[in-house]
Parts: structure tokens; sequence; C-alpha cells
């Protein structure tokens, strides 16, 4: 299983024959300042189809099946498989304290597996989860992409909150600051702060590699690089 950090909140994962992009942004100055993805997949996960920031799959080559996580939770509380890969979601919103000048609007948590290791994609959601889907995730993710720039995402003293609950095996950081990008949000550093300096590996790249046997036996924080 390789899995590569494009930007913000996008990721590429590759293994058992099929790729899956989350998240992918609007490229370009006018939007994220992020370069185009221009790789190709077999699925495109959104965590909405209305934030620029999270859904615009139009720079992802080799015309992929894409799943807007928001129409799964309204859809089939049992989820999907596309293409192999199981999909569930939960429902979440944006943030119902910060002014974006606009009432917050619907995204949604996304659980898929690959190679028997299961992914939980935090999407954009803006608030504590809630104590239902703690319980539901608790001990069913083994890798968790976490929300760290905080502002009008969720905070990260409820993020601590929600890793504690949920457990995952591994933590991969992501929608923080970088000298790149348009908004306002934390550094890194303020995330992994809040971790024993043991339990972080800043990877020097946006790659890793893993395996279901390979995982950590205890909770660790892998800090890619973007490559976008």
């Amino acid at each position: 299983m390789k899995i590569t950090f494009y930007a913000h909140a996008s990721f590429r994962l590759e293994g058992g024959g099929v790729v899956v992009v989350t998240d992918p942004y609007t490229p370009g100055p006018q939007v994220s300042n992020f370069d185009p993805i221009d790789e190709s997949a077999d699925v495109v996960i959104m965590s909405s189809a209305t934030d620029r920031f999270h859904s615009d799959p139009s720079h992802v080559l080799g015309n992929p099946t894409i799943v807007n996580a928001v129409e799964v939770v309204a859809a089939n509380g049992n989820g999907v498989v596309v293409k192999g890969v199981s999909i569930h979601a939960f429902p979440s919103m944006e943030s119902l304290t910060w002014d974006f000048g606009r009432d917050p609007e619907d995204n949604a948590m996304y659980l898929f597996e690959l190679e028997k290791i299961r992914f939980l994609h935090i999407g954009d959601i803006g608030n504590p989860l809630s104590d239902a889907h703690l319980a539901q995730l608790a001990g069913q993710v083994d890798v968790m992409f976490a929300l760290a720039g905080a502002n009008a995402t969720i905070a990260l003293n409820d993020l601590d909150k929600a890793i504690e609950a949920i457990q995952p095996r591994v933590i991969i950081p992501m929608h923080y600051f970088h000298p790149k990008g348009r908004l306002k949000i934390l550094p890194v550093s303020e995330f992994i702060s809040h971790f024993p300096a043991g339990e972080v590996t800043m990877v020097g790249g946006p790659e890793l590699e893993l395996t279901k046997e390979t995982l950590p036996a205890t909770q660790h924080i892998y800090v890619l690089e973007q490559s976008r």
C-alpha cells in the first residue's frame, strides 16, 4: 500500500490494483494555489461536492468513478462498494461557529478499505465528532487522515479527544498551513506538539508505504510533505 500526499486534504492511495484519490482541491492561483494532480485514479472520494478545496476531480486523469460521501450518507446507511473499495460515510458539517459569510454546509467523513487497511478521512468537519460517531468508529480505524489546521475546521483539543476515542494505529495530518496555500490555518507543528516526540515521524517526503502487517503496534504519527 503506497500513500502519497498531494496537498491540503488530497491523497493518493494505491493498493490491491486500485488507486483512490481523496478530496481533490481546485488547482491554480484563483483558488488553492496548488498544482494539478494530473495522475490517473480509479476512484475519487469527496467529502462534499460544493467545496472547491475538497471537491474538484477535474484534474484527476483516467475517467475515475466519483463518489460524493454526502450522497453515500443520504442514500445508504450500509455504505457502498465501488470498484472493490468498501466505503462508509458519516454526516458532518462545516463549523457552526466560524463566520463563512454564508450558512455552514454539509460534508461527510468517510471510512474505506484497501488491502485490509481501514482508512478514515475526516473530510472538512468543523465541530467535535458526535458521541455516536466516536462509538461507531472506535477500534475500526487503522489509518486516520486528520485535519490539523484548526480555525474553520475541528479544534485541535476536540481532535485530540476524537483520536483518543477512535484509537487509530496511524495518524497522517492534513489540511495544515503551507506557504504555497492560500488559507490562514495552523502549521502542522501545532498539532504534533500535542504528542510525545517519540510518537512522531517527519517522513521527509510525500510518500509512505504500509501493509496490514507493518502497521505500528501503538499509535504513531507520520507527517508527509505535500507534492503539489
